[in-house]
């Protein structure tokens, strides 16, 4: 069985997420490289970071480490995971998706993450259904709505409701974010 992170990590693309899937269960922000300056996705991490502290595990390469320092600006106390650059090459090609599950463990160990014995959740797919946010014709946009109050972005369902738990958004927080649609 795979280790629960409670903090939530940050990562440069989309095959990183695969590969720290492949490694941990964890929710995971992916930044798109140098995108990370959008303001979306600062608010979203400044979330994530308030509710469950955040582990910056970039690529071993130069851009990885300005887009890590970028990071660390706005959020000085975030807890960083370093894979060697050995690990993470294959194919002359440098990234954490080309690092090893255990590389990755081994990383996140290091960084001092926080494992969970279980994933509390706080929300499910029926309450969600129950709040008009799944199954509707305007859930899709009921959750944009909500999903912005609350700084976790726009999701699908499935997706929306593991945000909602791992992010540690409370009860109250979602139904004032609800009200205020």
């Amino acid at each position: 069985m795979k280790k629960i992170i409670k903090e939530i990590i940050v990562v440069e693309g989309r095959d990183d997420i695969s590969a720290v899937k492949a490694a941990v269960d964890a929710e995971i922000i992916q930044v798109n490289g140098f995108a990370v300056r959008k303001k979306g996705t600062i608010e979203r991490i400044q979330v994530a970071e308030k509710n469950r502290g955040i582990i910056i595990l970039t690529d071993p390469d130069y851009a990885g480490d300005e887009i890590r320092k970028y990071i660390h600006k706005f959020f000085p106390e975030a807890k960083d995971a370093y894979i060697r650059r050995s690990e993470g090459t294959k194919d002359g090609d440098v990234g954490v998706e080309n690092a090893s599950p255990e590389a990755i463990i081994k990383a996140l160990e290091k960084a001092r993450c926080t494992v969970a014995e279980e994933l509390q959740e706080n929300f499910t797919m029926e309450y969600l259904m129950e709040c008009g946010l799944i199954g509707g014709a305007t859930s899709s946009e009921r959750r944009e709505k909500v999903g912005g109050k609350l700084g976790i972005g726009y999701s699908n369902g499935k997706q929306f409701l593991s945000k909602l738990n791992r992010y540690g958004i409370s009860r109250e927080e979602f139904e004032e974010a609800l009200k205020e649609i």
